[in-house]
């Protein structure tokens, strides 16, 4: 089953690590780029975990999470050659996951924090910047949850 969705993870890592790329070839850190009303392209750095959690924990995180991250991958894709070929939707979150992992994953290894530069807010209410990668875990996340609905189901 592993050889049929690596390709999606695969595709998540590329587009993630190409559109960091850009953000950082074309943008200037923590000065956003207007693109559409409440929408930005802001570049930031975050050495933390989600939200910028333990940022400023003063480097211990970068192992912690990479060591998180690469055990994390392993074991999606053991989840993922146990899959049955029925199960796509369970497949297609868990590579979505793993995609976003190995993303994330690349950044932390590569440069000791992860590159940031998608921007939401309304008015004053900013989300936290986020990435390719960050996306990929949450829909794979939110298809795990929906998946759980319909476990058993056909």
């Amino acid at each position: 089953m592993l050889k049929q969705w690596l390709w999606l993870s695969i595709a998540v890592v590329v587009l993630d690590q190409c559109t960091k790329w850009f953000a950082e070839a074309f943008l200037v850190a923590h000065k956003p780029v207007s693109i559409l009303p409440s929408f930005n392209l802001a570049l930031t750095y975050n050495s933390g975990a989600a939200f910028g959690i333990f940022a400023d924990a003063g480097g211990w995180q970068r192992w912690f999470f990479l060591g998180m991250a690469v055990t994390i991958s392993i074991v999606l894709v053991l989840w993922i050659l146990r899959l049955k070929p029925e199960e796509k939707r369970l497949a297609i979150a868990l590579s979505l996951v793993l995609g976003g992992a190995i993303g994330n994953m690349v950044d932390r290894a590569l440069f000791g924090q992860v590159i940031d530069f998608i921007q939401l807010y309304y008015d004053r209410w900013y989300w936290p910047t986020f990435n390719i990668a960050d996306s990929a875990i949450t829909i794979g996340a939110m298809l795990l949850i929906l998946d759980s609905f319909y476990a058993g189901k056909t």
